[in-house]
């Protein structure tokens, strides 16, 4: 990436509109948060905000914003909802779920019930007066602790500060261990104007996580692996997660790609190593990768 072709955008001098969209589009997935909340006189609420996350584990925080509208600065019922009873269940969205989330987030006037429009099941809550959604398989019954307004018009943030008293799980979505497993339990995020990605299938991949064990790091990495220009960023740091150097292997050289690399002169060599190291490291085969590397 050619670093000086970058757009620089200074906020303020571009229109508010412009701006949000890129902020969506950059800072991207979002989860979502499908909010119910009720009003003082009763009125069911239900509607999805990505300006969310979880922020703590004791005690549980959840923060979501329903923002001023950009288009003409007004508030959301959320909104009035929260400062008037300080209570909402925030539901996660799975993609069974999408259509009807996004139907939900219509701008219906504030006496329109939402779980009717939608078709959504409400379910009473056990802590707050909110109803769940029985369709999400997971519901989150929250207190609101504080909210914090950061400014004023359109696209200005309330910061809604929520702590989780009661946490309701489907089982289905849970694996053998009892953790919540992504492929079942099919979660959608939000990402900038109409798009979303589904959290599923092959979109899901893990990653080493170096809590106690840290891995070797680019510096230590040999020269010739470092400098080349074949393997990527992404690539390099695959090999750069081990924890120590593997010490090489003379099975590799009965690998017909490594003798059929190794017969060429020391550039073609290298450059043919450096390939099928890519493509082993794009089908997740580090060690392997680690010894062709090693051959040279």
């Amino acid at each position: 990436m050619n670093t000086s072709d970058m757009i620089t955008v200074i906020p303020g001098e571009v229109p508010v509109p412009v701006l949000h969209q890129y902020l969506v589009g950059a800072v991207a997935p979002r989860p979502i948060a499908f909010v119910s909340s009720i009003s003082a006189n009763g009125n069911r609420n239900l509607s999805p905000y990505s300006f969310f996350n979880v922020f703590g584990s004791k005690p549980p925080i959840l923060v979501f914003s329903p923002n001023h509208r950009v288009r003409d600065h007004s508030e959301k019922d959320t909104y009035h909802n929260v400062m008037e009873t300080m209570e909402v269940v925030v539901n996660v969205v799975t993609y069974d779920m999408v259509h009807q989330m996004s139907l939900a987030s219509g701008e219906y006037p504030a006496e329109v019930d939402e779980f009717v429009k939608a078709g959504f099941t409400p379910l009473d809550s056990i802590k707050v007066k909110p109803p769940r959604v029985a369709e999400s398989p997971v519901q989150m019954e929250c207190i609101v602790r504080q909210v914090i307004s950061m400014g004023e018009g359109g696209g200005a943030s309330n910061l809604v500060i929520c702590e989780v008293v009661a946490m309701h799980i489907h089982p289905g979505v849970l694996n053998e261990n009892g953790i919540i497993d992504p492929q079942k339990i099919d979660l959608v995020s939000r990402m900038g104007k109409m798009y979303y990605t589904r959290a599923s299938g092959e979109a899901v991949f893990s990653l080493p996580q170096p809590n106690q064990q840290y891995g070797i790091g680019f510096d230590q990495l040999p020269a010739h692996i470092r400098t080349s220009s074949i393997l990527n960023g992404r690539q390099l740091a695959m090999l750069a997660s081990v924890v120590e150097l593997p010490a090489p292997d003379e099975a590799i050289l009965q690998d017909e790609n490594v003798m059929n690399a190794l017969a060429g002169n020391t550039q073609e060599k290298e450059m043919h190593l450096h390939r099928y190291a890519a493509n082993l490291l794009d089908n997740n085969q580090l060690a392997l990768a680690w010894q062709v590397l090693l051959a040279e």
